[in-house]
Protein backbone atom coordinates (compact mmCIF):
# COMPACT_ATOMS: atom_id res chain seq x y z
CA UNK A 1 0.00 0.00 0.00
CA UNK A 2 1.41 3.41 -1.12
CA UNK A 3 0.75 6.19 1.20
CA UNK A 4 -0.30 9.47 -0.80
CA UNK A 5 1.88 12.21 0.46
CA UNK A 6 0.41 15.10 2.42
CA UNK A 7 -0.81 18.80 0.24
CA UNK A 8 0.74 21.37 1.87
CA UNK A 9 -2.50 22.73 3.41
CA UNK A 10 -2.92 18.96 4.87
CA UNK A 11 0.50 19.54 6.81
CA UNK A 12 -0.11 23.84 7.66
CA UNK A 13 -3.39 22.65 9.27
CA UNK A 14 -1.41 19.73 11.00
CA UNK A 15 0.27 22.74 12.64
CA UNK A 16 -2.32 24.85 13.56
CA UNK A 17 -3.65 21.80 15.56
CA UNK A 18 -0.29 21.12 17.43
CA UNK A 19 -0.90 24.96 18.05
CA UNK A 20 -4.41 24.64 19.18
CA UNK A 21 -3.67 21.33 21.22
CA UNK A 22 -0.54 23.35 22.92
CA UNK A 23 -2.55 26.87 23.63
CA UNK A 24 -5.52 24.53 25.27
CA UNK A 25 -2.78 22.70 27.30
CA UNK A 26 -1.94 25.96 29.26
CA UNK A 27 0.68 25.01 30.93
CA UNK A 28 -0.52 21.75 32.31
CA UNK A 29 2.72 18.75 31.86
CA UNK A 30 2.76 16.94 28.60
CA UNK A 31 2.84 13.90 30.48
CA UNK A 32 -0.50 14.81 32.59
CA UNK A 33 -2.17 15.50 29.25
CA UNK A 34 -0.62 12.33 27.32
CA UNK A 35 -1.65 9.77 30.29
CA UNK A 36 -5.25 11.33 30.34
CA UNK A 37 -5.82 11.00 26.90
CA UNK A 38 -4.00 7.25 27.19
CA UNK A 39 -1.32 7.91 24.80
CA UNK A 40 2.39 8.46 24.81
CA UNK A 41 4.40 11.84 25.54
CA UNK A 42 6.24 11.38 22.68
CA UNK A 43 2.90 10.99 21.08
CA UNK A 44 1.77 14.44 21.95
CA UNK A 45 4.80 16.04 21.44
CA UNK A 46 5.14 14.92 18.02
CA UNK A 47 1.49 16.12 17.37
CA UNK A 48 1.96 19.42 18.91
CA UNK A 49 4.97 20.22 16.72
CA UNK A 50 3.10 19.21 13.84
CA UNK A 51 5.20 15.92 12.82
CA UNK A 52 2.15 13.91 13.12
CA UNK A 53 0.00 15.97 10.74
CA UNK A 54 -3.06 13.78 10.93
CA UNK A 55 -3.52 11.99 13.92
CA UNK A 56 -5.63 9.14 14.07
CA UNK A 57 -9.66 10.58 15.31
CA UNK A 58 -9.84 8.78 18.47
CA UNK A 59 -6.25 10.20 19.22
CA UNK A 60 -7.55 13.72 18.40
CA UNK A 61 -10.91 12.92 20.51
CA UNK A 62 -8.86 11.43 23.69
CA UNK A 63 -6.74 14.67 23.66
CA UNK A 64 -9.62 16.48 23.08
CA UNK A 65 -11.55 15.30 26.12
CA UNK A 66 -8.17 15.13 28.33
CA UNK A 67 -7.79 18.96 27.58
CA UNK A 68 -11.68 19.59 28.85
CA UNK A 69 -12.52 21.08 24.63
CA UNK A 70 -15.29 20.48 22.12
CA UNK A 71 -14.45 18.65 18.98
CA UNK A 72 -16.28 21.91 17.21
CA UNK A 73 -14.29 24.23 18.75
CA UNK A 74 -10.94 22.06 18.27
CA UNK A 75 -12.00 21.93 14.93
CA UNK A 76 -13.07 25.60 14.58
CA UNK A 77 -9.49 26.68 15.95
CA UNK A 78 -7.80 24.56 13.57
CA UNK A 79 -9.68 25.50 10.48
CA UNK A 80 -9.66 29.56 11.43
CA UNK A 81 -6.21 30.10 13.20
CA UNK A 82 -7.04 33.68 14.40
CA UNK A 83 -10.15 32.36 16.77
CA UNK A 84 -8.97 31.92 19.98
CA UNK A 85 -9.61 28.68 21.47
CA UNK A 86 -12.32 28.02 24.07
CA UNK A 87 -12.67 25.49 26.59
CA UNK A 88 -16.04 23.53 26.85
CA UNK A 89 -16.94 23.38 30.61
Amino acid sequence: MVRVPLSESERERGVRLGRALREARAGRSMVEIALRAGISTETLRKIETGRIPTPAFFTVASLAEALGLSMDALLRAVEVAEEPLARSS
